[in-house]
């Protein structure tokens, strides 16, 4: 459990480095200048996510064998590190249209939206399955992404122009890459 929590809390946290939700923490930030009703609305928009990919993560590995399972999330993390590698497309995913609605519920849902289908949504699948330890999974990832963006949205735009993001990019790569080749080496537990 202690192990599902951590690993999750760490792959989520370097992965979420530069990703396409923590620059909208940084335009959200920007946009309402109210820190707090934008951290709580991230954290309850990912833990909604995170919870439902947990959940099918969990479903996933009860199909598959270990030997199998050990292999298919030994692989999703090989492309995860390539898929890093890419920089995200800064799209104001918090548009106008939200506005109207405040800083919490804004934050909510475009956070939510944009976290379908991301690395760290797909982290937690991968996770939840490896684990079968649904909560810990879940926890940990949810701690992972606010400990990468609150940040972002406590300094704003301060700190985006400083951080060299290619180096945080390979860093994160590099750390994917070797998990998904521990895990088909059986070498991560």
């Amino acid at each position: 459990m202690m192990q599902a929590l951590l690993v999750s809390t760490g792959v989520v946290a370097v992965a979420e480095i530069g990703d396409k939700t923590q620059l909208l923490a940084l335009v959200l930030a920007a946009r309402f200048r109210r820190p707090m009703p934008i951290v709580l609305g991230i954290f309850v928009a990912t833990l909604a996510n995170h919870a439902l990919a947990g959940m099918f993560g969990q479903f996933l590995g009860h199909l598959m064998t270990p030997e199998v399972l050990r292999w298919v999330v030994g692989l999703s993390f090989l492309p995860m590190a390539a898929w890093i590698l890419v920089p995200d497309r800064q799209d104001d995913a918090s548009g106008g249209a939200l506005d109207r609605y405040g800083p919490f519920i804004a934050t909510t849902i475009a956070f939510f939206l944009v976290e379908i289908g991301d690395k760290t949504q797909i982290a937690t699948v991968a996770l939840a399955a490896k684990y079968q330890a649904v909560a810990a999974v879940v926890v940990g990832t949810t701690l992972g992404l606010m400990l990468a963006n609150v940040p972002a949205v406590v300094f704003g735009n301060m700190a985006a122009g400083r951080l060299p993001m290619v180096w945080v990019r390979g860093i994160a790569a590099a750390l994917f890459a070797a998990l998904g080749i521990a895990t088909l080496l059986g070498w991560a537990g």
